[in-house]
């Protein structure tokens, strides 16, 4: 019986045709077979991104932060800016109560290497997994595989907020398409994952953020998908999203001209040393692409120890003071105390301070390691007010 329904020219001369009548009534109803939602256990309605920012608007004072944040690294990555931009924080945020010590402490250090360092605290609420494992305060906030998202996202809200309003501006990673409608207003840097830099998905997404986005390399170290993926959100995109009432929308973005690079180590090896970090700079003037790189000192670069963190540090500050123009950021993994733990069965049990991701390096480690390379670089960035190549 819906044979027929669509006619040449029926699709592009006029509104869809309603045909709801037919397959969700009549006769032919009975034997339909059950098709949609097969393995889906439950659909419960989301608060939509204007309720949520209703509930927590956001206030002239973390508006600023947040606009002063993007200017600056923007500034950065367009050599107007001549210090280094520093993202340093937990690996992922979990005790509300513990993020915001952390983030009184930062603020402070802040202040006392502003003139050479620009610190930008590492905010992740979402985590990517390989298989299996905790996704992330916005995901599960009771870490009791709840899943209260409408939760998650309130409360990473009201933290961005606080954030903010002690003039802390906030960088966290691009993970779920539809998170930056309820928080994108309180981020200053983006970065697109190794595992997600190769999505489609992401890159439409990164190309509409009002952020400028690092895309970190491949988790086997390759270069290629990375910078294929700056040139990709750089370019305006139209893709299927939702708009701040929640509905469907058409999203047309103009492109995001300050994707850069990150490298993150793969495939079991660093990538942060002289040779690698030149090799990477040649690849993105190949790609017409300024050549801006950022470097974490966790994950593949420490070999996945922490307590290498501070010497994959200080070689790249050695890079800069000797010369190196294109290294315009470092990345860190740092908490209130070192190491991590295992999510207990009792909460209760929680060590205050301590990642529940991946490994940390501590507060005094982190201050020690942020003051010597202030020091290192003190008077040593103004040349670089100049892209190279």
């Amino acid at each position: 019986p819906a044979a027929g329904l669509f006619r040449p020219g029926d699709l592009s001369a006029g509104p869809v045709p309603r045909f709801s009548a037919i397959m969700m009534g009549g006769p032919f109803m009975s034997s339909l077979p059950h098709l949609d939602n097969v393995n889906v256990a439950g659909l419960e309605e989301m608060p939509t991104p204007a309720q949520v920012r209703k509930e927590l608007p956001l206030p002239a004072d973390a508006a600023g932060t947040v606009a002063t944040g993007r200017a600056t690294i923007q500034r950065i990555l367009d050599r107007d800016d001549h210090r280094l931009m520093v993202v340093v924080g937990p690996c992922s945020i979990h005790d509300p109560d513990a993020a915001v010590e952390y983030a009184g402490r930062l603020r402070q250090l802040a202040d006392d290497v502003k003139d050479t360092l620009y610190l930008v605290m590492r905010v992740y609420f979402e985590k990517p997994r390989t298989s299996t494992g905790w996704k992330g305060y916005i995901n599960d906030p009771f870490m009791d595989d709840s899943f209260r998202i409408d939760e998650g996202i309130v409360r990473a809200r009201k933290l961005l907020i606080e954030f903010a309003r002690m003039g802390l501006p906030a960088g966290s990673e691009a993970l779920d398409p539809l998170s930056p409608q309820y928080l994108g207003d309180l981020i200053s840097w983006y970065t697109i994952g190794a595992r997600t830099t190769e999505s489609q998905t992401h890159r439409e997404m990164a190309s509409g953020l009002s952020a400028p986005v690092g895309f970190k390399n491949g988790t086997d170290g390759s270069l290629e998908t990375a910078i294929n993926a700056i040139r990709s959100a750089g370019r305006p995109q139209g893709f299927l999203g939702i708009n701040q009432s929640g509905r469907p929308a058409i999203i047309r973005t103009r492109g995001n001209r300050y994707g850069h690079l990150i490298l993150r180590g793969g495939g079991g090896r660093p990538n942060y040393d002289a040779a690698s970090v030149a090799a990477a700079e040649a690849a993105l003037l190949r790609a017409g692409l300024p050549p801006n790189i950022v470097i974490d000192s966790s994950h593949a670069n420490s070999l996945k120890d922490h307590t290498r963190q501070p010497a994959v540090f200080r070689d790249c500050v050695e890079q800069i003071v000797a010369g190196n123009r294109s290294i315009v950021g470092l990345m860190a993994e740092s908490n209130l105390f070192a190491g991590n733990q295992a999510i207990p069965a009792d909460l209760t049990q929680l060590r205050y301070g301590v990642s529940v991701t991946d490994a940390c390096i501590d507060w005094d480690t982190t201050e020690q390691m942020i003051r010597d390379a202030a020091d290192a670089l003190a008077g040593r960035l103004d040349g670089r007010t100049q892209l190279v190549g």
